[in-house]
């Protein structure tokens, strides 16, 4: 299992939630792109890039992501409001290495699949959840669809891998919904990508044993819970 830093951006700071709470923000660093360049340095080789503007559509952060993908030596995954496949095509020829698409891919699945054919393994699609129901446009919108009715719909599209981030767990340091990932890894032949809640390494040990390809951790780093140097060492692939 790989660890990777989450860069979650707005209005072109770095910033962390609480519990996928847009009011409640309680880490706002102001050079997202230094930020980037210190989890390289500490040794992690892939980074998690989200635009929380775009996602809600109050504007974008598509100059910023732009320079940090230039600035990049390691894999970096960008997501947050890519609803076109103009915007996949702009995020893969700048460098992005998979792009990670969530309400159009949820709302619209004969569009990513068309997507995902013109770009295979190149998209990662993103099932944001609350007790197991989707919640799209930023975990601002409920869906009545069931993540795993979801997963059934998309199991055999050649997508990079499924992100999957418990909501309720986001930012809280609560430990992870681990009943969740193992029934997602159980469930589809996907790579299940889990985010929300890490707080420990107990915790990231947790999702390995359960099949969990790669875990996207914020909080636990930016505020030192974790070491990055341990982190990046044992959890690098």
């Amino acid at each position: 299992m790989i660890a990777i830093p989450a860069v979650d951006l707005r209005d072109g700071a770095c910033v962390q939630l609480v519990g996928g709470s847009y009011a409640n923000e309680r880490i706002r660093l102001e050079d997202p792109r230094a930020v980037a360049r210190q989890w390289a340095n500490y040794g992690f080789r892939h980074l998690h890039v989200v635009d929380l503007d775009a996602a809600t559509g109050a504007g974008d952060n598509s100059a910023l992501i732009a320079a940090m993908l230039d600035d990049a030596d390691v894999e970096v995954r960008v997501g947050g409001g890519v609803r076109s496949r103009e915007r996949v095509d702009d995020l893969l020829s700048a460098g992005a290495r998979h792009v990670i698409v969530g309400t159009r891919a949820i709302e619209d699945i004969d569009w990513l699949a068309d997507v995902a054919s013109l770009h295979p393994g190149s998209l990662i699609v993103a099932a944001d959840v609350r007790d197991r129901r989707i919640v799209t446009h930023g975990w601002t919108k409920a869906q009545a669809l069931d993540v795993f009715d979801f997963l059934r719909d998309v199991d055999h599209l050649p997508l990079a891998g499924v992100l999957v981030t418990a909501v309720h767990r986001e930012g809280r340091m609560a430990g992870p919904d681990l009943a969740l990932m193992q029934d997602l890894t159980e469930a589809t032949n996907l790579p299940v990508i889990a985010s929300g809640g890490v707080s420990n390494y107990d915790d990231l040990h947790a999702l390995a044993h359960r099949g969990v390809a790669a875990a996207v951790i914020g909080m636990a780093l930016y505020t030192g819970a974790l070491d990055p140097n341990v982190v990046a060492q044992e959890f690098s692939e």
